[in-house]
């Protein structure tokens, strides 16, 4: 058998014309399942007083089956050099430009966000995608029962764990692993069953950020939301603030900014009211911080959130939302 192996081996070697052949046979010969090892399996059939003999015989074949790939390698690569000097290749020209794609818009966007908010002093955090009832409900001021939750609708794990609808569930953990003062933004997926429309995605991105300090007040919140609108969208602009409800701010704002396509002229897509409602957000409501273990009687803060998704529409006059997510190319080779 061992005779047999080495025929086989010489006769496949000779045919070898590239090291991708050659590590083909190296693998057929001294693999895992390969033929010398299968041979080594085989001496537990063989009589004890044979085994010796044929074991070292086996040994034999495989040493010099080694060397013979090492030499042939040796062999191809020096032919492969020759080839290579004798061909007119300069290999300090550029290479041919390649489509290898890029990072989908929503991550663009996710990106120069961050950028933004990091150069107003901000830090950065992730949210966690599945939190508990207590992070996503009950430090925000909606205890079980509180109607509030009525205006999320929120998914359930067997298990009573809640995939995040919000990102404001990171904002008791960011109370209680930074001290005051604390300027943070959590950017990233939330999740809600909705029915999917043109504006609506039961899969979407949030943008939350809080400002905690000493003498926080709206007139902060309101200049920061202007500060980081105009840097998203390139220009000056105009904001209005109107009065609304959120369990975990008081008072509860939203923050409209005047229509990017109408120039607050009047349009389809602003109603031709020349107003666009943005996000929601307020002064932080003291049950919140107190929850969080900080004094709110030393400290206030403001808090927002808006979504990715309707900033980039609004930016790139995209219409319809499921758009982000259908994989078309034709749509995300635009970005």
């Amino acid at each position: 058998m061992v005779d047999k192996v080495w025929r086989n081996f010489q006769t496949q070697l000779k045919k070898i014309k590239s090291l991708d052949g050659l590590e083909e046979v190296e693998i057929k010969f001294l693999g895992r399942k390969g033929q010398v090892n299968k041979l080594f399996q085989q001496l537990a059939k063989i009589p004890a007083s044979q085994k010796r003999r044929q074991g070292q015989a086996i040994n034999e074949l495989k040493q010099k089956i080694t060397k013979a790939l090492a030499k042939k390698k040796e062999q191809l690569q020096l032919r492969l050099a020759d080839e290579l000097a004798q061909e007119n290749f300069d290999v300090t020209q550029p290479g041919r430009e390649q489509q290898l794609g890029h990072l989908h818009p929503i991550t663009q966007m996710k990106w120069e966000i961050g950028d933004i908010f990091r150069r107003m002093g901000f830090e950065i955090f992730e949210p966690q995608e599945v939190s508990d009832d207590y992070n996503n409900f009950g430090a925000l001021n909606i205890p079980a029962g509180h109607p509030a939750r009525d205006l999320w609708d929120t998914f359930w794990t067997r298990e009573g764990y809640i995939p995040i609808t919000h990102t404001s569930s990171m904002q008791n953990w960011i109370y209680r692993h930074r001290r005051p003062p604390i300027r943070a933004v959590v950017i990233g997926r939330c999740f809600r069953h909705e029915a999917t429309d043109a504006s609506h995605e039961h899969t979407f991105h949030q943008i939350e950020g809080v400002y905690v300090d000493e003498n926080v007040t709206v007139a902060n919140l309101i200049e920061t939301m202007r500060v980081f609108l105009s840097a998203f969208y390139g220009k000056e602009m105009e904001i209005k603030v109107r009065p609304s409800y959120f369990p975990f701010v008081e008072p509860g704002l939203e923050i409209a900014m005047k229509c990017v396509f109408c120039n607050g002229k009047g349009c389809s897509v602003c109603k031709n009211s020349g107003w666009i409602e943005i996000l929601g957000a307020g002064e932080i409501h003291p049950r919140v911080l107190r929850e969080g273990g900080i004094d709110p009687e030393k400290y206030s803060g403001f808090a927002w959130g808006l979504g990715l998704e309707r900033l980039i529409m609004l930016r790139y006059g995209i219409e319809d939302v499921r758009r982000f997510h259908r994989g078309d190319l034709r749509f995300l080779r635009q970005f």
